[in-house]
């Protein structure tokens, strides 16, 4: 069965269940689209995986965050020590965490969580220039790509994403931005770096 006649058996499934009909909300909904994702009526939760893309980014230069750069770098290596809250967390829920490098400053150290896949180190000043190009873009992506891959060859059946790079903030604001009306807390972020006096956002 494909995705949707998985999706549709497991929705039958789960009414056929001896419980009042959506009785258990939102829950009923992630079992029946893992069951549909998983290709099986009765999914199976093992280890999961994290996996953390870190960059840094060129629009700290603009003074865009309270923290300086270098504070990539060593999130990286905590990460690594397995000293971060995703650390914790990650051990909790029985996942593996791996760290994504795509755009960090600075070359790390071997580490068998540590996927090497720079694009560059570090993107350009958004504010002045391009962040990157749609090459470089296209090859992040597809790190990315490769990383869940891998994260599932070695026994994740659930992957989670998350990201570290000082001045991230502003440039997921800007992707915000640009892609519609963005959010109010998005436009002030991007608004500090970006334009050269406070808007307030409608």
């Amino acid at each position: 069965m494909d995705y949707r006649e998985t999706l549709q058996a497991a929705w039958r499934r789960m009414e056929r269940l001896t419980k009042p009909p959506r009785s258990l909300g939102h829950l009923e909904e992630v079992a029946v689209r893992l069951a549909a994702i998983q290709g099986r009526l009765k999914p199976e939760l093992g280890p999961g995986a994290v996996v953390v893309a870190a960059a840094d980014h060129g629009v700290v230069a603009e003074g865009a965050s309270a923290y300086p750069q270098e504070v990539t770098y060593q999130m990286v290596l905590n990460f690594l020590r397995g000293g971060a809250a995703i650390n914790q967390l990650a051990q909790v829920a029985d996942c593996r965490v791996y760290v994504l490098d795509v755009g960090v400053k600075g070359d790390l150290p071997q580490h068998p969580g540590l996927l090497k896949r720079k694009v560059r180190p570090g993107t350009g000043n958004l504010a002045r220039e391009a962040a990157m190009t749609l090459e470089e873009a296209e090859k992040a992506l597809l790190a990315g790509q490769e990383a869940a891959r891998i994260a599932i060859a070695q026994g994740a059946t659930l992957l989670a994403a998350g990201d570290m790079g000082i001045g991230n903030t502003t440039a997921a604001s800007a992707l915000t931005a640009s892609g519609g009306r963005p959010k109010r807390a998005a436009v002030r972020a991007l608004a500090a770096v970006v334009l050269p006096m406070p808007i307030s956002p409608a």
